[in-house]
């Protein structure tokens, strides 16, 4: 009798550490027990006595407390390592299995990226993946820099397509395609027939450029003092299809990436990639994240329309102190 009683409830048990472990992941990824509960739609004291338990049952303290924030111990960092992708892979056992079996034909794909990505990157493979996969619901999140990270670490993207100058360390970034350096100006202008210019050419002239906090600017600054040379800004302006714009109706010179370039622009277009690092594009994850059977299919989908692109190497990883375009344009 005690054996059959012992044995109902090491079940009852393991069903009820799942519960444990995912209010205690959801805890780990938010820093609060307030969002956790939020998220996982229990209520608050819910998910507090949940992690009491596993902190019983493991003899130790997960997180530490600081007002309304929580952090993990660097045993809770150890468990949050080992508990993630088995809940994960647990919330996603019926899409996998679906994947399995031949039939990803359902669920949510949620992609983060920038409107430079969104506009010159993403339709071909969007469109190819919505035609082969209908019944995913596709979200495209439209969102810059540190927003963009933050949603891949709250799991509110399943991943992000973008430019990246700098790796954060939780996060993974793998490069699928490469963008060159260039230099746009006005079909009239005196540089607009020339193959190659130098930075000399083009420093009497006015640029336009995006705004001053984006990388773009700290880019062309820093370029042009390493050749001792002065540069002028005429105008200030978001986004490249504005820049062009603004170029073609001769109000200026710039230096753009060729992504946002289709050879029908009224422009004079001489490559500069002798001066300027070239850009590439890729898939950002957050390091560790369980993948989805859609995930997966997009990311296979971004590939196979990219093959034949060429992808250069990338800069070093750092830390998380200068990452506010993170995608960039």
């Amino acid at each position: 009798m005690g054996m059959t009683v012992g044995s109902g409830s090491q079940i009852h048990y393991k069903q009820n550490r799942l519960k444990q472990l995912r209010a205690f992941c959801h805890a780990a990824r938010t820093g609060s027990v307030s969002a956790a509960a939020e998220k996982i739609f229990l209520s608050q004291p819910t998910v507090s006595l949940q992690i009491q338990a596993l902190e019983r049952e493991f003899s130790t303290v997960l997180f530490e407390r600081r007002g309304p924030k929580i952090r993990l111990t660097p045993e809770g960092d150890l468990l949050f390592q080992m508990a993630e992708p088995l809940v994960e892979g647990m919330d996603k056992l019926h899409e996998a299995f679906a994947t399995q079996c031949g039939r990803v034909d359902q669920g949510v794909l949620n992609i983060a990226a920038g409107e430079s990505t969104i506009l010159y990157i993403l339709p071909d493979p969007i469109s190819a993946f919505v035609e082969q996969y209908p019944g995913i619901e596709l979200k495209l999140h439209n969102v810059t820099g540190r927003d963009g990270l933050a949603m891949l670490r709250a799991d509110e993207a399943d991943l992000a397509v973008g430019s990246m100058m700098e790796i954060p360390d939780d996060i993974t970034y793998r490069p699928f395609v490469t963008y060159q350096p260039t230099l746009i100006t006005p079909k009239n202008h005196p540089l607009a027939e020339k193959t190659t210019v130098t930075l000399e050419e083009i420093a009497p002239y006015g640029l336009i450029l995006p705004p001053r906090h984006l990388s773009t600017w700290r880019l062309v600054d820093l370029v042009f003092k390493q050749h001792n040379l002065g540069y002028r800004v005429t105008m200030e302006a978001g986004g490249w299809e504005v820049i062009k714009k603004y170029v073609e109706l001769g109000l200026g010179i710039s230096i753009v990436t060729d992504v946002c370039l289709t050879g029908e622009e009224n422009l004079g277009m001489i490559p500069i990639g002798q001066y300027f690092p070239k850009r590439s594009y890729g898939i950002v994850q957050r390091r560790g994240k369980f993948l989805s059977p859609q995930t997966k299919c997009f990311i296979k989908t971004l590939d196979r329309a990219f093959a034949d692109r060429v992808v250069e190497p990338q800069p070093q990883t750092v830390g998380d102190a200068e990452w506010e375009d993170a995608f960039l344009g």
